[in-house]
């Protein structure tokens, strides 16, 4: 420690050498000054963001529903006596008894399992289907992207309801979880590929990839290491939206009869087999209505929440 040559006499002032600087503040300050990653800045907002705390904990609780619906009722939603036929709420049945004697609130935890699969299932297809197409497009351009987009505006005309039902009534004796969602994947890529189709054509012209390019980095690893990992935000944003689509478009078209075979069970199902009952009991449609309401709900809280980090200039819109 020396005092400072300018200082007057009283009045000294000592400064610590530079190696006597204390370590600890300075690596507190840079740590706190790295910037974050741009899927490290979006978790940070997101996490902060009440709207995705909220869907993110409906989700997971109806995921838990999907895949453990055990632990919340001891009950088998196959399990129907006639005798209980429009029974009302009883000990262990907290909502009653449909029709047919089954226990409705049964029903309603197993119907999650079938709703929320063929959801989360059409989702991973879309996204994969849709995403290469629309990548290998919008990167390659020319002709190659030409009977791409030709190809996408075909099925992009055909609405999604109406030609699953007519697939579904072609194949109705092979109905089944695995056929539906095959079915929804055909129609239901377009957007997918349309969006990814976009961002790729705006970021294959980045300074980074002309840089990568320029380092010896060929078609496939740009595509894969560089310009796919810079434009999925737009695709996630999407599929997270629609994978409430989908969840209706099941109920809609278990709802018609041409969705998952009788012996299912399903909220669009039990949905249909309500509308008997509509005046004497209304908490018939009222239960597995709300169910399937509260979660495509949770999936498109979750999907504005997500775009709104990801998408900034569909926030100011």
């Amino acid at each position: 420690m020396s005092p400072r040559p300018d200082a007057l006499p009283g009045q000294e002032h000592f400064v610590a050498p530079a190696d006597e600087v204390p370590l600890r503040a300075v690596d507190a300050v840079d740590t706190e000054s790295e910037p974050r990653s741009l899927w490290g800045e979006a978790w940070h907002s997101l996490i902060r963001n009440p709207v995705f705390v909220i869907s993110g904990v409906l989700i997971a609780f109806i995921l838990l529903v999907t895949l453990f619906p055990s632990l919340f009722t001891s009950q088998d939603p196959r399990y129907c006596v006639l005798a209980n036929s429009y029974g009302g709420p009883q000990a262990g049945h907290p909502f009653g008894f449909d029709q047919q004697g089954c226990d409705v609130y049964a029903r309603v935890i197993y119907g999650a399992r079938a709703s929320v699969s063929v959801g989360v299932l059409t989702t991973i297809g879309v996204v994969i289907l849709g995403g290469i197409i629309g990548a290998i497009g919008g990167y390659f351009g020319g002709w190659f992207d030409a009977v791409l987009s030709r190809l996408t505006d075909i099925f992009f005309a055909i609405p999604l309801v109406l030609g699953a039902i007519v697939i579904m009534q072609l194949f109705k004796q092979q109905a089944g979880v695995l056929l539906l969602v095959a079915v929804m994947i055909v129609f239901g890529w377009t957007a997918i590929a349309r969006i990814a189709r976009s961002s790729v054509m705006s970021v294959k012209n980045a300074e980074f990839v002309t840089a990568a390019t320029a380092l010896g980095a060929g078609r496939r690893t740009n595509l894969s290491r560089h310009i796919v990992p810079n434009a999925v935000a737009p695709v996630i944003v999407t599929a997270t939206v629609n994978l409430g689509v989908y969840i209706v478009v099941e109920a809609t078209l278990s709802f018609l009869g041409v969705g998952l075979p009788d012996a299912s069970v399903s909220w669009g199902m039990d949905i249909s087999k309500a509308q008997s009952a509509l005046r004497d009991r209304p908490s018939l449609l009222f239960y597995p209505a709300g169910a399937l309401a509260i979660t495509v709900l949770s999936f498109i809280m979750m999907g504005d929440a997500v775009r709104d980090v990801l998408d900034p200039k569909a926030k100011k819109r």
